[in-house]
C-alpha cells in the first residue's frame, strides 16, 4: 500500500493533490524552486523540499533532485501533477527504476500517445479516424509545400511533442509559411519536431475523461467541451459536453476505449477530438495525464480524480461512475492583460478576494503578495462553477466573477465575464445551442466587441486602441468627446450617509477635484460631487484637451516599438530569449525574424523594424529579460523613420 506520496509540481495542481492526500491519510512531500518557498502547496504538505533553483531546468524538470529528494523523505510514489514531467517517458521510467510508484501511465505508454505522431499511428491502429495529416515528422519545408499541393490551405503544423496548447502553427497562405520557416528552421530551430494537418476551420473541441485500470476495466468518467480557446490553449471548459449530435457520444466511447486498449492504457487520460459543424468526429491527441479541467468531470460526478489515479496505481480497480448531475464549468484566471493582445503579465498580487458560495469551486496556488513569475504558466487560479442546469452554472459563474478581486497584476477577468454573457456561449441565440468554435474568440468574439466592451478590458482608447499613450489629443470628432473612451477608475464612498462604488473616467475625476480620494480609493464626496451627485444623470463629457497629448514624433519609442536613437531593440515584455534569426553583421531587413522570446508558454516572434546592419545581440539564449531590455542593435539606414511599432507576431509551443 502506498503511504508517500511526493508531488513533482507546482502551483494549484500541487496544492490539489497535497489535499487528496490527506483526505486518504498519506502523507504528502511538497518540493519548491526558490520562487515558491512560501506557496499554498508548499504549506500544506507535510514535508517540504528545497529543488534550489530558479528556471524549470534547475527545478521542476531535474528529474535526480526529484529522486533524491523522493528517497531521502520516504515517498514511495510520485505524482507528477500535469506539465513538466507527466509527459516525460524518461522521467516516468527513471522513477520507476529507483523502484517508486509513478502516478500516471507507464513511459511505454507515454511514449506512444505523448508524442503526437506516435499517437497518429496508435489511432489508425485501433481504427480512430485522425484529421488527415501526416505520420512523420517534417523534413524540410519542400513537404510542407507538398502537402499544401494535395489537400490546399489553410493547413497546422503541430510539435509532437507539444501539449497545452503549445507548438500548433496555421498557415493559410504561402505568407504563413515563409514566417513559419524563418521562425523555426533559424538556427537552434525545431522544424523536425512537427508534423502536419489538413486544419479544421470551424469545428468544437470535445474530450472524454477516461481511466483504466490494471485489470481492463475502462470507463469514460463525462464528456467536456474545450472550444473556448486562445492561441490554441483553453480559456473556459465545461462537463458535459453540451449540445452533441445524436450518437456522438456513443462514438466517443467507443473510440477512446478503442485508443486505450490498443496501448494497454492503466491510469487516467483525456482523448481530444474536433467535433465538424457537420457532425464529424477526427481524433485529435491522447494527453496521457491528468489534465487542468478534469475538476468540472469530479463536479459532475462527485468523483476524485487524484484518488482514483492513486488507486489505479496501487493495484486497485476503477471506481464505479456515477451517472452525470447538473452542469460545471471551470474559467482558467491567468495573469494576461486583455488590453494588451493578452500579452502575459508579471507582477506582484496587492489585492486579492475569492468568490464563495453553494456551487464555487477555487483551486489556486497564489496567496495575497505572491509574486507571478514568467519563468511559470500564467494561470493564477481556476474558478470552477457548478449548478444544476448550464444556464445555472453560467449565472453563477458571472456572480463568482463579481464577487472576484484580484490587484496589482492584468488578469483575463473581465474577458471572462463577456464570454460567457455573451448568446453565442450562453445559447440566447436564434439557433439555441453553443456556437463556439476553437477559433471564436479571434475570429467572432473580440472583432464584435465594442468600445464600451474595450473599456471593460482595460483598453482605454476603446475598439480602435486610442489611447493617452498613443493616440488623438481631444480636438477630433472622434476624440474625448466620449467619456466611454476614458480610462475609468472604481472607488468607495460616502453619499448622505450611504456607501456608494462610484466609477468615473480619470479625466472628470480630476475635474471634480477627486484625485487625491481616487489615490486612496476612499472619501466622502457629498461636497466634491455637487452637480454630479447620486441623482445626476446627464452626461458630463471632459474639457478638450484634458487628454494627454499624442506622443511627438521624435519622442523615444516605448518597449516593444521601434529602434532607439542608438538603434537598440528593446524587449516589450518581461520574457525569455529562445531563439535569434541572425548573426551580427549581417545586414537584416524590415519584417525579418530577427529574435523569440518566450513568456509563460507563449512564443512572441520579434520582426526587425528597419532595415540595416544588426551590429550587435545584447542578451543571450536562455537569458531572462525585463520589459524594457534592449535586445539588439540595428544600425537602420534611416533610423530616425524607425519608430513605427516594432512588428510582433504571437505564436504559441504547445499549457
Amino acid at each position: 500500500m502506498l503511504s508517500t506520496i511526493l508531488v513533482a509540481n507546482r502551483g494549484e495542481i500541487a496544492a490539489r493533490v497535497v489535499r487528496t492526500c490527506r483526505d486518504l491519510g498519506l502523507r504528502s512531500v511538497a518540493v519548491y524552486s526558490d520562487q515558491d518557498i512560501e506557496s499554498p502547496a508548499v504549506i500544506l504538505a507535510d514535508e517540504a523540499y528545497a529543488l534550489e533553483g530558479t528556471t524549470l531546468q534547475e527545478t521542476y524538470l531535474d528529474v535526480a533532485k526529484i529522486i533524491d529528494i523522493a528517497e531521502r523523505s520516504g515517498a514511495d510514489a510520485v505524482h507528477p501533477g500535469y506539465g513538466f514531467l507527466s509527459e516525460v517517458p524518461e522521467a516516468a521510467r527513471a522513477i520507476a527504476d529507483a523502484g517508486l510508484t509513478w502516478l500516471g501511465p507507464t513511459a511505454d505508454t507515454i511514449s506512444q500517445l505523448g508524442d503526437k505522431i506516435s499517437a497518429r499511428r496508435v489511432a489508425i491502429a485501433a481504427g480512430v479516424a485522425p484529421v488527415p495529416g501526416t505520420v512523420d515528422p517534417v523534413s524540410d519545408m519542400a513537404e510542407v509545400d507538398a502537402f499544401v499541393a494535395e489537400h490546399g490551405f489553410p493547413i497546422v503544423l503541430k510539435r509532437s511533442d507539444g501539449g497545452g496548447g503549445r507548438g500548433i502553427e496555421v498557415m493559410r497562405d504561402e505568407q504563413d509559411v515563409k514566417n513559419f520557416a524563418a521562425g523555426h528552421a533559424m538556427a537552434g530551430g525545431d522544424l523536425g519536431k512537427f508534423f502536419i494537418e489538413k486544419f479544421i476551420t470551424s469545428g468544437r473541441h470535445i474530450e472524454t475523461q477516461c481511466m483504466r485500470d490494471s485489470h481492463g476495466n475502462f470507463a469514460v468518467v463525462t464528456t467536456r467541451d474545450c472550444s473556448v480557446q486562445r492561441r490554441n490553449q483553453k480559456v473556459i471548459e465545461e462537463a458535459p459536453a453540451p449540445f452533441l449530435p445524436a450518437g456522438a457520444a456513443e462514438t466517443l466511447t467507443a473510440w477512446s476505449k478503442a485508443l486505450f486498449d490498443e496501448t494497454g492504457y492503466v491510469g487516467l487520460g483525456t482523448c481530444e477530438f474536433m467535433l465538424t459543424d457537420e457532425g464529424n468526429l477526427h481524433f485529435l491527441e491522447v494527453n496521457p495525464r491528468l489534465q487542468v479541467e478534469h475538476t468540472v468531470s469530479e463536479e459532475v460526478t462527485g468523483l476524485d480524480l487524484v484518488e482514483a489515479q492513486i488507486t489505479i496505481a496501487d493495484g486497485g480497480e476503477i471506481p464505479a461512475v456515477p451517472e452525470v448531475r447538473g452542469h460545471s464549468i471551470e474559467l482558467r484566471l491567468t495573469s494576461e492583460d486583455p488590453a494588451n493582445d493578452l500579452a502575459p503579465a508579471a507582477g506582484k498580487i496587492k489585492e486579492l478576494t475569492w468568490p464563495a458560495g453553494h456551487g464555487i469551486r477555487i483551486e489556486t496556488g497564489v496567496r495575497l503578495g505572491d509574486k507571478v513569475s514568467p519563468e511559470f504558466d500564467s494561470m493564477i487560479a481556476k474558478l470552477i462553477v457548478t449548478g444544476p442546469t448550464r444556464a445555472r452554472a453560467i449565472a453563477r459563474a458571472r456572480r463568482a466573477l463579481a464577487e472576484l478581486e484580484i490587484k496589482g497584476i492584468a488578469t483575463v477577468t473581465p474577458l471572462l465575464d463577456l464570454i460567457i454573457a455573451h448568446p453565442d456561449f450562453d445559447a440566447t441565440n436564434a439557433h439555441a445551442d453553443l456556437q463556439v468554435r476553437t477559433r471564436w474568440l479571434e475570429n467572432t468574439f473580440l472583432p464584435g466587441l465594442s468600445d464600451e466592451d474595450w473599456v471593460k478590458l482595460g483598453k482605454k482608447g476603446g475598439k480602435d486602441g486610442t489611447d493617452a499613450k498613443d493616440g488623438g489629443d481631444g480636438d477630433g470628432e472622434d476624440g474625448v468627446g466620449h467619456a466611454i473612451a476614458e480610462a475609468l477608475r472604481t472607488f468607495t464612498a460616502q453619499i448622505d450617509g450611504r456607501r456608494h462604488k462610484i466609477t468615473l473616467p480619470e479625466g472628470l475625476a480630476s475635474l471634480a477635484g477627486l484625485g487625491s480620494m481616487m489615490q486612496s480609493g476612499i472619501g466622502n464626496l457629498g461636497d466634491s460631487l455637487g452637480e454630479l451627485g447620486s441623482n445626476a444623470r446627464r452626461r458630463v463629457q471632459p474639457l478638450r484637451g484634458s487628454r494627454r497629448r499624442a506622443k511627438k514624433a521624435d519622442a523615444a519609442p516605448e518597449a516593444g516599438e521601434g529602434l532607439t536613437a542608438d538603434g537598440a531593440l528593446l524587449a516589450p515584455m518581461q520574457a525569455i530569449v529562445v531563439r535569434m534569426g541572425a548573426e551580427p553583421g549581417t545586414q537584416v531587413t524590415e519584417g525579418d525574424v530577427i529574435i523569440v522570446l518566450e513568456a509563460m508558454k507563449m512564443e512572441k516572434y520579434i520582426h526587425a523594424p528597419a532595415t540595416g546592419v544588426l551590429t550587435s545581440f545584447d542578451v543571450e539564449i536562455g537569458q531572462n529579460v525585463p520589459a524594457g531590455t534592449p535586445l539588439l542593435h540595428i544600425d537602420a539606414a534611416d533610423a530616425a523613420d524607425a519608430t513605427d511599432a516594432a512588428d510582433t507576431t504571437e505564436t504559441t509551443e504547445e499549457a
